[in-house]
């Protein structure tokens, strides 16, 4: 019995034991902390240094007949690179031509009809000059006292008489052909138009670019507004990414950021807009954060510079 309790351990080395198991476990909570501060940190940076997901885009053009007809040149196919004012397509202008001519023949006509006072005023300017020349005669008459006052007055009064008929009739054939020649105005704005739909049938490019998809073939019938062919230009493309609202604040206009193609290496890109409201997830959005419900749209402007960038083609992004 005695040799049993001496075997136990005394309440000192009891309360030693329980003192250090303490401390252990006040080590080991401690370790526990630095551990998930560590792991948190690290979850954090790996969150900021993770890549947003996106596809790239182009702005595309649809060029569309401006005149109604048949559809004569479309010098086009697709995946083939044009100029900006290259003439691609032109549609039948006969018609146009046809009613340019009528109406320039009608002008044509309405100017024959003007009346000239040539001949008239030339008959009362020659009895003018007659007038004249007894004029002066007569004055040399009363010089010498050979005539009288009232002969010379009677010569000026036949002159004056003369100068006003002259003045009438050039006025009336004035005011005759300004009426004539009113009828030609209306004609002249309709000979305008014509023209300017004759230029609309020559189509010509807008933009450089490379033709996305022919829509049209030539000798098919189009109106106005048919689209022919699309275009974009290829020279830059957009990356479209999301972002959550916590990374929002990091990222501004103008800001570079690295693009990895997968197999291409990476590109330099520039953020060149970023949306003003915040949209719910699209199905489509590729974003390891799958936990935000509302994101924000940020394109970023990509050289092209080799054409490796493909419109669809899915990228990474590293802010």
């Amino acid at each position: 019995m005695n040799k049993y309790l001496s075997a136990q351990p005394d309440r000192v080395t009891v309360i030693v034991f329980f003192s250090r198991l303490e401390a252990l476990f006040k080590q080991a909570l401690l370790w526990m902390a630095v551990f998930t501060f560590l792991m948190l940190q690290s979850c954090q940076e790996g969150k900021q240094a993770t890549g947003l997901y996106g596809h790239f885009e182009a702005k595309e053009v649809v060029i569309s007949a401006e005149s109604p007809g048949k559809l004569l040149q479309l010098k086009i196919s697709e995946g083939q690179p044009i100029e900006k004012g290259q003439l691609v397509a032109l549609v039948d202008t006969t018609t146009f031509h046809l009613q340019r001519k009528q109406v320039q023949s009608t002008m044509n006509a309405i100017r024959t009809k003007t009346k000239s006072a040539k001949s008239q005023v030339d008959v009362l300017k020659e009895q003018r000059s007659n007038l004249d020349r007894e004029k002066k005669r007569l004055e040399a008459l009363l010089a010498n006292q050979a005539a009288t006052p009232k002969q010379l007055d009677d010569i000026e009064g036949q002159i004056e008489v003369l100068n006003s008929q002259i003045a009438a009739t050039e006025s009336q054939n004035q005011e005759l052909n300004r009426g004539i020649l009113a009828e030609i105005q209306p004609l002249e704005v309709q000979l305008e138009q014509l023209n300017e739909q004759i230029r609309r049938c020559y189509i010509h490019n807008p933009i450089d670019g490379q033709v996305l998809y022919q829509l049209k073939e030539a000798n098919e019938m189009v109106a106005v507004g048919t689209p022919l062919y699309i275009i974009a230009n290829m020279a830059e493309l957009e990356l479209r990414v999301y972002i959550s609202g916590d990374q929002l604040p990091n990222i501004k206009i103008g800001q570079t950021a690295n693009v990895r193609i997968a197999g291409a290496g990476e590109l330099s890109g520039r953020v060149s807009w970023i949306a003003e409201k915040a949209e719910f997830t699209p199905k489509t959005v590729q974003n390891l954060d799958e936990s935000e419900t509302l994101v924000y749209a940020v394109k970023l402007s990509v050289p092209n510079a080799n054409g490796q960038l493909k419109i669809g083609m899915p990228a990474e992004v590293f802010f």
